[in-house]
């Protein structure tokens, strides 16, 4: 019988600031209700000074652990999906899995954008599958040290969290992934970017600080982009899985904007009632949504034995993929 990978583990964990719309609407001179109108955000959590990303991922990857009850030195895997590390080198992965106990894993980050959990997971069944050992994958960002206040597009959107799944072997050919497709496109580079800080443009005296801030480029064309991505995959990962949209139970998409994945959720005929949507309370973290979105949705309605999820996203780069998982 085949070997695949199992999620057993969920968890998540945000900063303690907890940020209204009204702090944000207030600050760029917006009319009440602006920002919930157009995103469906109502509130986000934004990191203190003190918080760190490793910290922050080290504390959902531990919940996720505890709640899959599996001894730490089995783990042969950690996957980091973020874009926002501690430091540009090195990475914060082996960092992550120190303070989690994890002394015989490998570590990595992957610098997935919004699809970053996407990868990270598809990566991380493929190892459980071949090496017969769990792994964990982590997805975090403190994107609110990101924002250029100044910038209304990003200002309103972005928020720190992360998400943690844990998976082990199973026997059970009804778990893990069963249908995945990724895409890129190169074309839509340019839409989403920090401008200064890599090697192309490194850091410099003269540097204006608005240039290592995210930037929006063309929030109607990010808004068309994601949507043909995210829909795109979505139908490809469900033709892989042999499944239709009616035999998904719940629809779990990055949580960039509510319109996003409202209109992804009609293209593919998934009704209102099946998609989780956890972006009112938390904003949008980039690659944590979904693993966010997992934990608080196991939370309040635990994943029964059997269920199908869909998973889909797509970000900056332009990048993006979808799962069909058995649960």
């Amino acid at each position: 019988m085949s070997r695949t990978a199992r999620i057993l583990g969920l968890g998540h964990h945000v900063p303690a600031r907890k940020v209204d719309n009204a702090e944000i609407e207030e600050s760029l001179g917006l009319e009440a209700g602006w920002i919930a109108g157009r995103t469906g955000i109502l509130s986000r959590y934004w990191a203190e000074p003190s918080d760190t990303l490793s910290e922050l991922a080290a504390s959902a990857g531990d919940i996720a652990l505890k709640a899959a009850s599996i001894e730490r030195r089995q783990v042969g895997l950690l996957l980091l999906a973020t874009s926002t590390p501690d430091h540009l080198l090195p990475p914060s992965a082996p960092l992550v899995a120190h303070r989690l106990g994890l002394a015989n894993a490998g570590s990595v980050d992957l610098a997935g954008a919004c699809s970053g959990f996407i990868y990270a997971l598809t990566f991380a069944d493929g190892f459980v599958r071949l090496y017969n050992k769990p792994a964990v994958v982590i997805a975090a960002n403190i994107l609110s040290r990101r924002i250029n206040p100044a910038e209304r597009a990003s200002a309103v959107l972005f928020a720190d969290a992360a998400g943690a799944v844990v998976l082990v072997p199973s026997d059970d050919p009804g778990h893990g992934i069963l249908g995945a497709a990724v895409g890129a496109d190169g074309t839509g580079y340019d839409l989403i970017q920090i401008p200064a800080g890599g090697s192309a443009r490194p850091f410099s005296g003269e540097l204006d600080i608005s240039d290592t801030r995210m930037t929006i480029a063309d929030g109607r064309a990010v808004f068309t982009r994601a949507v043909e991505m995210m829909s795109s995959c979505s139908a490809k990962a469900l033709i892989r899985a042999g499944f239709g949209a009616a035999d998904i139970d719940r629809f779990v998409p990055h949580q960039a904007n509510i319109r996003i994945f409202n209109v992804v959720g009609k293209t593919l005929g998934i009704e209102d009632k099946r998609i989780v949507k956890t972006i009112a309370d938390y904003g949008n973290s980039s690659a944590a949504t979904i693993p966010l979105s997992l934990s608080v949705a196991h939370s309040a309605a635990p994943f029964q034995p059997g269920e199908k999820l869909l998973l889909a996203a797509a970000g900056a780069g332009l990048t993006g993929g979808a799962l069909v998982v058995g649960v």
